[in-house]
C-alpha cells in the first residue's frame, strides 16, 4: 500500500495574507509546495491529504488542487477551533488553531495507511522524501507504533539572514528518537554552528546534529492516542486559561516514546532544508531552486 502525504496547509491564508500570495519562486511560478508534491510522487506516496480552513475551501481547490489533478488522488479535510472532543467547549475569545497535531487529527477519516506529515511552506529537497517514502513503504501491514522523523543535519537548514529556532534531537545506539529540545536562536558563528543553551552560553554542536523540521512519519493508531492525549491535553486549565496554548505534534511524540508506547526512527537526510524564515530569504531560496533545476534536479515546469 502506497504511503500518503499529509500537507499542513491550514495557516496558509493567515500565514500569506491570503492564497493569491502563495508565493511563485521557481522560474514558472511553482510554490515551495508544488516542489515536494513532485518529491513525494517520485517518492512512491500514492495520496495527497491538505488539512485547510473551510472558508477557503473553493480558493484552495480552484487555485491548488486543480494543479495536481491527474498526477495524483487529492483530499481535503478541514480544522476548526471547535472541532474539539465530546464535553469541551473553546473559550469564547479563542481564535488561534489548537496546534500542529490538532490539525493531524483531522485525517483520521481519511487515512487508513502509513503516512507523512510535513508543513506545506519548507522545502524539504528530494532525498528527504526518499528516505521516509521507503520507511514507510517497508512497513508490515496493520504496523502500529513504529514511526519515523526525517532528522535534517542542522548544518543543512540555517539562514544566511538571522539565527533560526529547531528541535535539537539526541537518539539513543539503534538512532531512535529520546528527546527534541527547542532551540531558538541557532547560527554559525565563526564556522561552527552555535546555539545559546539554558544557561545562555553559546554552544557548539556537529554539523550533522539531526533536528527535527516536522517531517514525521506515522500509521494510522497515532490517531487514536492523538485523540486521548487531546482530551488530558483540554482538561489541563492552564491549556483552556492560555489562549495561545497548542497541541503540537512534538508534544505527542514526547508522550509515546516516554510511556514506551512508539519508536521513532530518526532518517538522516542529505537534503538541504530551505524556507522563508525572513523576508530577506526571498531571493536566495529562489536562486537555490533555480540552482537545482539548471543542476536538473528538476524540470524547469513540474505540473
Amino acid at each position: 500500500m502506497k504511503p500518503t502525504l499529509f500537507l499542513l496547509a491550514a495557516g496558509m491564508g493567515s500565514r500569506y495574507g491570503g492564497l493569491k500570495q502563495l508565493d511563485g519562486l521557481g522560474p514558472n511560478g511553482e510554490t515551495i509546495m508544488d516542489y515536494s508534491i513532485y518529491d513525494a510522487i517520485n517518492a512512491g506516496f500514492g495520496k495527497l491529504v491538505f488539512v485547510i480552513r473551510k472558508d477557503f475551501e473553493q480558493d484552495f481547490r480552484d487555485k491548488i488542487i486543480s494543479k495536481y489533478e491527474g498526477h495524483i488522488p487529492c483530499e481535503l479535510v478541514f480544522q476548526s477551533i471547535n472541532d474539539l472532543p465530546e464535553g469541551f467547549t473553546c473559550p469564547a475569545d479563542r481564535t488561534k488553531p489548537w496546534g500542529t497535531n490538532h490539525a493531524v487529527m483531522m485525517g483520521a477519516d481519511v487515512i487508513k495507511e502509513p503516512f507523512a506529515v510535513i508543513n506545506c511552506d519548507d522545502f524539504y529537497g528530494r532525498d528527504s522524501f526518499q528516505v521516509m517514502g521507503k520507511f514507510l513503504s517497508a512497513l508490515p501491514e496493520n504496523s502500529k507504533n513504529v514511526y519515523s522523523m526525517v532528522g535534517f543535519r542542522v548544518g543543512n537548514t540555517l539562514s544566511e539572514s538571522g539565527t533560526v529556532s529547531r528541535g535539537i534531537c539526541s537518539t539513543d545506539t539503534k538512532g531512535l528518537l529520546t528527546s527534541v529540545v527547542e532551540r531558538t536562536k541557532i547560527q554559525r558563528m565563526d564556522g561552527e554552528v552555535k546555539y545559546i543553551d539554558d544557561n545562555g552560553e553559546w554552544t557548539a554542536t556537529p554539523d550533522t546534529t539531526p533536528v527535527s523540521m516536522n517531517f514525521w512519519g506515522f500509521t494510522p493508531d497515532y490517531f487514536a492516542y492523538s485523540q486521548e492525549f487531546f482530551k488530558a491535553f483540554l482538561s489541563d486549565p492552564k491549556n483552556m486559561e492560555n489562549l495561545k496554548s497548542e497541541f503540537f505534534i512534538p508534544l505527542m511524540v514526547d508522550k509515546l516514546i516516554n510511556d514506551g508506547t512508539a519508536t521513532v526512527e530518526v532518517l538522516d537526510t542529505t537534503s538541504k532544508w530551505f524556507g522563508v524564515t525572513y523576508p530577506e530569504d526571498r531571493q536566495s531560496v529562489v536562486d537555490k531552486i533555480q540552482a537545482l533545476v539548471d543542476a536538473g534536479e528538476y524540470p524547469a515546469k513540474l505540473f
